[in-house]
């Protein structure tokens, strides 16, 4: 199984690999995370991301995400292709090959969620912190669904408090470990 959480830059995809990661960690699943790899970019990024840029970042997503399904039963991904993609195309058009290569790999995600802006992005070191390149971006995520024709769960922004049951229940429900009930304290 390999899930991965795509938008825009602040809107909490981390946080949610990390829950999604713990949640299924509790069921005894063999799990790992695709760190966002844009952040060890060594070239230029976010506004400034050039096409060798994003190639880099492209491949190196691909390169850890075939490591990680080699070693694991589940695979998080903090972005996809697809995000990755999505600010190469906001900036320069990319060559047919990078085109196919996206549109071919969007079909290896089990599940993908989209989640939207609930709040603008806050400085982090690397973030790019305009909301209206943040919006920017999530439309741009948006056409690239819809060009691509890739089903993707859209969480909702007044839902926020909901999101990890909502996604637990569309990746399905791993069986408890019977550990779990160890802890828990009788009703008597």
């Amino acid at each position: 199984m390999k899930v991965a959480f795509v938008g825009t830059h602040g809107v909490g995809k981390t946080t949610l690999c990390y829950e999604l990661a713990a949640w299924m960690k509790k069921r005894e699943a063999r799990v790992d995370m695709v760190r966002e790899v844009a952040r060890r970019c060594p070239l230029p990024i976010n506004r400034e991301t050039t096409l060798d840029a994003q190639t880099w970042i492209l491949h190196s997503q691909i390169a850890d995400e075939i490591q990680l399904a080699n070693e694991q039963d589940v695979v998080i991904c903090d972005r996809s292709v697809l995000d990755n993609y999505a600010y190469l195309v906001h900036r320069v058009t990319p060559p047919p090959a990078i085109d196919n290569l996206v549109a071919f790999w969007m079909r290896t995600y089990t599940h993908l969620f989209k989640v939207p802006i609930v709040d603008p992005p806050a400085f982090d070191g690397t973030r790019d912190t305009s909301r209206v390149f943040q919006e920017a971006i999530d439309e741009e995520v948006d056409r690239i669904l819809e060009r691509f024709e890739v089903n993707a769960h859209r969480l909702l922004p007044d839902d926020r408090a909901n999101w990890i049951e909502r996604i637990a229940e569309a990746v399905g429900v791993l069986p408890t470990p019977p550990q779990i009930k160890l802890f828990e304290r009788e009703n008597s």
